[in-house]
């Protein structure tokens, strides 16, 4: 059996436990749904949940092997991509270095840890940074085209 196979039975099989879990709980109703979620009884609203969380967990550890895979299958795609790893690990880093960590009070009267307050505000600026490095790259690509032309 190849693996086309495999996957079509895999992908037909989830989604038929999909479409079975949804008509329960359409034939259930909405009504009965929320007294027993407020009695702390989800039922097949609980079984959809987690068949999502399987079905993601599946995908994303899919992704990750065939990636694993052609990165290993190949070195220069391997070494451009350990550099761009490795260039923004050294961004988060300059952001990191930037930022301050100062205790936050929060609304459920806890309190954010100088620490936390830090790693949050690293990451507002690095995606700032990144966010002008982006621009910096659009805007240099499109005056470099303009001045071939």
């Amino acid at each position: 059996m190849n693996i086309q196979k495999i996957t079509t039975l895999v992908c037909a099989s989830l989604g038929l436990l999909g479409v079975l879990f949804l008509l329960f709980i359409i034939g259930k109703g909405d009504d009965a749904i929320e007294m027993s979620a407020l009695q702390g009884d989800y039922g097949f609203v609980s079984y959809i949940i987690y068949l999502a969380q399987f079905t993601l967990a599946i995908t994303i550890l899919i992704t990750l092997g065939f990636s694993g895979k052609n990165l290993a299958s190949d070195k220069n795609k391997l070494k451009s991509s350990l550099m761009s790893l490795g260039a923004f690990l050294f961004v988060i880093l300059i952001a990191f270095l930037f930022s301050s960590g100062v205790e936050t009070p929060m609304k459920d009267d806890a309190v954010l840890s100088a620490s936390g307050s830090r790693w949050v505000e690293t990451g507002i600026r690095t995606f700032y940074f990144l966010t002008v490095i982006a621009l910096g790259a659009m805007a240099f690509n499109s005056i470099k085209n303009l001045i071939k032309k």
